[in-house]
């Protein structure tokens, strides 16, 4: 199976495309023929070790802002300041993500309540480890099509990759998936306004407020340590507010 991370795939492209110059016209004709010679691309490239392809879409509401009211509260601000016409850019992906699913053949997954992250963790769990009325009677060869680096954690199943149009590379891990999982559950997604497991939920929101920072001893100390040998009450809340947000398990 390959499935392919929508609108980060599609968005890091479009911005490579014209450069990240905010004063480009959104050319919906255009992103449409982008994206459909990109999805073919991709099948024809990986098809024949990886299977069929399966588009992966964030739904416009998630369960990660329901249990942590700052998730991603700071992006808004950050896509104002950068120029670029954002509304548009997401009414035309959006538009483009409903003729998909209507003409294409490739099967569409934008379920309610979840982000792609977590549909595209589901599939590789399930199809990777699922007996009874698995998809698969062995597990597959299952590729991700994103840059995202949530998705490094899924490689502890031996048949997952990913690959990252923007380096046109597969992802490959300098340390274990657990590792990286445990690396990124301590620090934490300033990209989602998710803080390190130190500080306190509205860091990143509030004026003035910084992350208490960890040295990189004690972090490349931690990661290899299970959360009970190093998770202090202190961190405690941050820890599990951080596993909760970022682990796809």
């Amino acid at each position: 199976m390959i499935v392919v991370d929508y609108n980060q795939t599609f968005i890091s492209n479009f911005m490579a495309e014209t450069r990240g110059r905010p004063d480009v016209d959104i050319n919906v004709d255009l992103l449409r023929h982008m994206i459909l010679n990109q999805l073919r691309g991709y099948r024809k490239r990986f098809g024949n070790e990886y299977g069929e392809l399966v588009i992966a879409c964030d739904n416009r509401h998630y369960w990660r802002r329901e249990v942590y009211p700052y998730y991603k509260a700071a992006r808004k601000k950050a896509r104002d300041a950068s120029g670029h016409d954002w509304s548009s850019i997401f009414d035309a992906l959006h538009m483009i993500r409903n003729e998909l699913d209507e003409f294409m053949p490739y099967p569409l997954l934008d379920i309610p309540g979840a982000e792609a992250d977590d549909v595209i963790g589901a599939l590789a769990e399930y199809s990777q480890t699922s007996k009874e009325g698995a998809l698969f009677e062995e597990p597959e060869p299952f590729l991700i099509i994103s840059g995202d680096h949530d998705f490094q954690q899924l490689q502890k199943f031996p048949n997952v990759q990913q690959y990252s149009p923007m380096k046109k590379k597969m992802v490959k891990l300098t340390d274990s998936p657990q590792e990286v999982l445990m690396e990124h559950i301590i620090t934490g997604d300033k990209g989602d306004g998710v803080p390190n497991i130190l500080s306190a939920d509205d860091t990143f929101v509030t004026e003035g407020k910084r992350q208490k920072p960890i040295r990189k001893a004690l972090l490349a100390e931690w990661k290899k340590q299970k959360p009970e040998d190093f998770v202090t009450n202190e961190m405690a809340a941050g820890y599990v507010r951080n596993k909760q947000l970022v682990d796809l398990s």
